[in-house]
């Protein structure tokens, strides 16, 4: 009997082994990923420390500089609506961080807030960007207020666009996305490592929006194949794994510059309440709601939120007169909502 057990349990053993060596999959090379995903507007850049990083830097230099930094997972991708209409009134710049898009990763898998506030300040000032404004999505709105807490000599204006940072509580958790709720356990962490993701990425996606129409096959394939890049599937973990230094009151005060928050009230994965939350402590700031809307506003509703971008954008650079020689964006006395206005 015992015998006979053991042989069942052994054929189990043996079927889920190879289910899980059928379902592994290769990292794909740079090269080709950078045939298919490079944009007509990419870069390369190599930071001090050797990391190659893809980037775009496009509009006019004579204007105030917008930073976009993407979230968890993601690439610079998800602001090609933001950069092809703002750069005609700013110089925009994209980052992929390390282990995301076409950026490298680290031969260790190091990864983190505070390295990725470090990668965007030495790309900005190599590429001769001293100020402007920050915005991020997600993990990238945590990273852009964390720049803007660690660096706020470089910052004129501040953008968080469903921004994490705050601590979650257990009702959020676990409301959360099924592929996040597993990224958090570290025996689900190591099974999944070198797994198909296709699936579990979709799922997420279709978390991320509330037009579900925006979660195709391309965007999918495009999600899973960047994180096949060598080493970007060790950063993910890393991210998971990582301990993060949560939002407080006290860090948000010391905040001064103009910010805009702005957020989807149907977001899945970080609650509005979040929103209201960096409202409360950040003084001189704006809170824009879209109704209808999830994890990605830039995405679901490019064409009104980029209006309300090119609206603060006119108002951080005017407010910036008196410290460089800019040209500002519209007359100023046709806005109502500039500083100082009627």
């Amino acid at each position: 009997m015992l015998r006979r057990t053991f042989a069942v349990v052994l054929t189990i053993v043996a079927v889920l082994a190879a289910g899980w060596l059928a379902l592994r999959r290769a990292d794909i090379p740079y090269d080709t990923l950078e045939t298919a995903y490079s944009l007509p507007q990419t870069q390369f850049m190599t930071l001090d420390d050797g990391l190659k990083v893809h980037f775009t830097d496009t509009g006019p230099s004579d204007r105030s500089t917008l930073v976009l930094i993407h979230g968890f997972s993601s690439s610079l991708h998800t602001w090609n609506d933001w950069r092809d209409s703002l750069d005609a009134d700013y110089r925009v710049i994209t980052i992929d961080l390390p282990g995301h898009g076409l950026t490298r990763a680290y031969e260790d898998g190091k990864a983190g807030i505070e390295l990725f506030a470090d990668v965007v300040h030495e790309v900005t000032q190599k590429r001769g960007a001293d100020r402007f404004t920050i915005a991020g999505n997600s993990m990238g709105g945590n990273t852009a207020w964390s720049y803007a807490v660690k660096y706020p000599e470089t910052v004129e204006g501040l953008i968080l666009v469903d921004a994490s940072g705050w601590a979650a509580d257990d009702e959020d958790e676990d409301n959360g996305p099924l592929i996040f709720k597993l990224l958090r356990n570290p025996l689900a962490r190591t099974l999944l490592k070198d797994l198909d993701m296709t699936s579990m990425t979709k799922s997420g996606l279709e978390d991320s929006y509330t037009d579900q129409s925006f979660v195709t096959d391309e965007l999918v394939e495009r999600y899973v194949s960047l994180s096949r890049a060598p080493g970007h599937r060790a950063t993910l973990l890393g991210i998971m794994a990582a301990e993060r230094t949560p939002a407080t009151a006290e860090a948000m005060a010391t905040i001064k510059v103009p910010t805009l928050i702005m957020w989807g009230r149907d977001d899945n994965l970080i609650p509005v309440s979040s929103a209201q939350k960096f409202a409360d402590t950040i003084e001189n700031s704006k809170l824009v709601i879209y109704d209808n809307v999830g994890h990605l506003p830039q995405e679901e509703v490019a064409t009104q939120s980029i209006a309300d971008v090119r609206a603060f954008m006119n108002e951080v650079e005017w407010s910036a007169l008196d410290e460089e020689a800019i040209v500002p964006a519209g007359d100023p006395t046709l806005q109502p909502n500039r500083p100082g206005g009627n």
